[in-house]
């Protein structure tokens, strides 16, 4: 919900990190926005399910990234 929020709000996402203790949204707004962002008309919980698993996996593989953090300058912005 974090990433998906700050990217549809067109906020740029290189600088920001993932925190699990930070709490946003209400379960209504996280839902709504997995629907959107899913690409699924109507998803099953199990479809569901699998986006957000997928989703936290990529992310998490983006974050440990060398090429992905902020470090990295102007060369790869926005990769």
């Amino acid at each position: 919900y974090q990433y998906l929020i700050r990217y549809k709000r067109g906020e740029d996402l290189d600088h920001f990190l993932f925190i699990p203790e930070r709490t946003e949204g209400t379960e209504k707004e996280c839902l709504k926005l997995l629907l959107e962002f899913c690409g699924r008309h109507n998803p099953s919980w199990t479809e569901l399910s699998n986006f957000t698993h997928f989703l936290n996996f990529q992310l998490s593989k983006c974050e440990k990234s060398a090429f992905c953090g902020p470090a990295v300058g102007e060369d790869f912005q926005g990769f």
